[in-house]
């Protein structure tokens, strides 16, 4: 073979590329043409509780009525039914309180979806709710969130739930821009919608090995608040910045009285920064064996063990 065809072989393959990009970019502006409905009121797609914090529209439950209080903040995507099994047991003894957090679950999505932000609506949450330094549990992306308020000290003390609250990780630049500057990330959230398959993929992935039925009903409670008005907007701004946390010598500085708990089985988050996290925050770590990155769904009773012990 000649040298013009050696260079012509790659060209081809870049040019042949190149088209089945754009075919697909087309075709993802099509789709998302097609099924754009503006997204509905927060108030119109679930009918419990919502408080103004931080000017949030912020959606939450409670379990309790006695005892001291406890905050838990679901991470990425999660709406608050995540603690629908722990926090009975917690609220034996406790008020129990789970929000969600502006950009997921049932809240109003208002931005910018940074950690400041975060825990200024946990801030207000806790000021409009009269609750006085909880322990504030923050499970995944939670935990950065968890961790900032009790910095601020507005914490008796916090957990780490399958979350190392460091600000590493997430997709490669690249990859945030492509989904930040085509219309791939839109179809790909409202393809969640319309298509159980794929959302299955990702729950038996974070569950892990002990998880229910993923049918569709399943599938709808974790996709419905994706129908929110600015659902889409925030997740797709959020999709191009990496993952909010701090630095690890900086989290060594924060001066609070904290405990990690980590799934044994958690293939999601790695649970190497999980113990990095402990040692710099000087907290123990609590492995609780045979669960994935889902602990709070998987094994209630060893999670609410866990959130109660004292560090």
């Amino acid at each position: 073979m000649g040298m013009r065809r050696l260079y012509l072989v790659p060209l081809g393959i870049a040019l042949a590329l190149v088209g089945i990009l754009a075919a697909l970019t087309l075709a993802s502006f099509a789709f998302n043409l097609a099924t754009d409905g503006g997204g509905k009121p927060v108030r119109e797609l679930w009918p419990g509780r919502f408080v103004e914090a931080d000017g949030v529209l912020t959606a939450f439950r409670e379990w309790g009525t006695k005892g001291s209080p406890i905050v838990l903040i679901g991470g990425f995507v999660e709406p608050s039914f995540v603690w629908d099994e722990v926090a009975p047991l917690l609220a034996k003894h406790h008020r129990v309180y789970a929000l969600d957090l502006d950009g997921f679950g049932y809240s109003e999505r208002r931005g910018p979806w940074t950690l400041d932000e975060w825990a200024d609506q946990v801030h207000g949450f806790m000021r409009a709710l009269g609750l006085s330094r909880p322990i504030v549990v923050g499970h995944s992306l939670g935990a950065a969130v968890a961790v900032e308020v009790a910095r601020r000290g507005l914490a008796s003390r916090v957990v780490l739930l399958d979350g190392d609250a460091l600000d590493t990780g997430g997709a490669p630049w690249f990859v945030r821009d492509v989904l930040v500057h085509t219309p791939f990330a839109t179809s790909g959230i409202r393809l969640a919608q319309r298509w159980d398959w794929p959302v299955e993929k990702l729950l038996a992935n974070a569950y892990g090995p002990n998880h229910p039925p993923l049918d569709h009903a399943l599938v709808k409670q974790w996709t419905r608040p994706l129908e929110a008005k600015g659902a889409e907007h925030a997740l797709e701004t959020m999709a191009g910045r990496k993952i909010v946390g701090f630095p690890a010598d900086r989290l060594g500085r924060v001066p609070i009285r904290a405990t990690v708990v980590w799934g044994g089985k958690d293939d999601v988050d790695d649970g190497d920064a999980g113990r990095l996290a402990a040692r710099e925050l000087k907290a123990p770590f609590v492995v609780i064996p045979g669960v994935g990155h889902l602990s709070m769904l998987e094994n209630p009773p060893a999670v609410a063990r866990a959130v109660l012990r004292e560090p």
